[in-house]
């Protein structure tokens, strides 16, 4: 399989967060959204990392100062996906592998299925694939549209769907895999003739399929997965849904969590084998807790300690490093 690339859409503002920080910026566990999006990517990819920003451009930047392997591509006028994809040419100019575009709102992405993905599309040939999820209730989401043979013959917006084509739960949740060699050709085939005077990506799969390129979708994202952030509700409801994850994980690494629901453990941090966590404790990103520790209840790990092996944590850890 030729080398990958990864765009990812962070532009946007945060109208309906009601803030004046960038959406892609806000926390879920410790790190910013666009922080779980960007290490998908990057894991999945292992190649270009082009993120296109526009709303508060210096301070994504500034958050992500350390990460070296980022070419940043600023959109200066908002116009649609497919613009902020297409301000990516000069990026990725002469690049031909498999091009993935994720929107840098969805931290719930799994590196797995941007890798089952990119396998789809080396595989059929296409200029396009979508990843696509099955929904117990799509209402918002375009419906995946096929024919009598399982192939992919379009998207159709909620608002555009027939009664019958509501009933479709397969969905567009914005995941694609382009063909570099031919992805700004189609971009640049993209109207703005629409209510909104923007550039839809989904007008690529119609385009696609026109030229006669080729256009697929595999239904490979978990329903959790297909959720993006908008609001500060759905930020919350994906933090605690991050949460989870992070708790099974360390978990399954033999770390006793005695009360689940009443303990936060934010991302980047280390936990050693056979430590317990007490109720009502808090760990913070990038701490090391060491093995057989006992954090709470009512623990605090702030961000960047370090707990030696065997220590016992109270309500409040005293300093940057702590001995027994």
């Amino acid at each position: 399989m030729k080398p990958a690339a990864a765009i990812i859409l962070a532009a946007g503002k945060s109208t309906r967060m009601n803030s004046a920080a960038p959406k892609v910026l806000h926390e879920v566990c410790g790190k910013p959204m666009l922080w779980y999006v960007i290490e998908a990517c990057r894991e999945a990819s292992g190649s270009k990392l082009a993120v296109v920003v526009g709303h508060g451009r210096d301070d994504v930047i500034r958050a992500f100062a350390g990460h070296t392997d980022i070419i940043w591509v600023e959109q200066q006028e908002q116009k649609g996906t497919g613009h902020a994809a297409l301000v990516c040419e000069e990026a990725l100019k002469g690049f031909d592998g498999c091009v993935l575009i994720i929107a840098g709102d969805m931290p719930l992405i799994h590196k797995e299925t941007l890798e089952k993905l990119l396998a789809e599309n080396a595989r059929t040939g296409h200029a396009l694939t979508l990843a696509t999820s099955v929904l117990d209730d799509p209402t918002g989401y375009g419906r995946i549209l096929r024919n009598s043979a399982g192939d992919l013959v379009g998207i159709v917006e909620e608002h555009d769907c027939s009664p019958e084509q509501r009933r479709v739960r397969e969905v567009n949740v914005s995941y694609y895999c382009f063909d570099g060699a031919r992805l700004f050709e189609i971009l640049h085939q993209l109207s703005c003739d629409n209510a909104k005077g923007e550039y839809y990506i989904t007008d690529t799969v119609a385009i696609s399929l026109a030229a006669g390129y080729g256009a697929g979708a595999i239904p490979a994202v978990p329903a959790d997965d297909a959720m993006g952030i908008n609001s500060r509700a759905d930020l919350a409801l994906i933090a605690r849904m991050m949460q989870d994850r992070i708790q099974a994980d360390w978990m399954e690494r033999g770390v006793t969590i005695v009360d689940p629901a009443n303990t936060w453990i934010e991302s980047g941090a280390s936990i050693g084998r056979d430590a317990v966590i007490y109720p009502f404790s808090f760990i913070g990103r990038d701490t090391v807790v060491g093995e057989r520790c006992c954090i709470g209840p009512f623990g605090h790990v702030a961000s960047g300690d370090v707990i030696d092996a065997g220590a016992s944590v109270g309500p409040v850890s005293p300093g940057q490093e702590h001995r027994r």
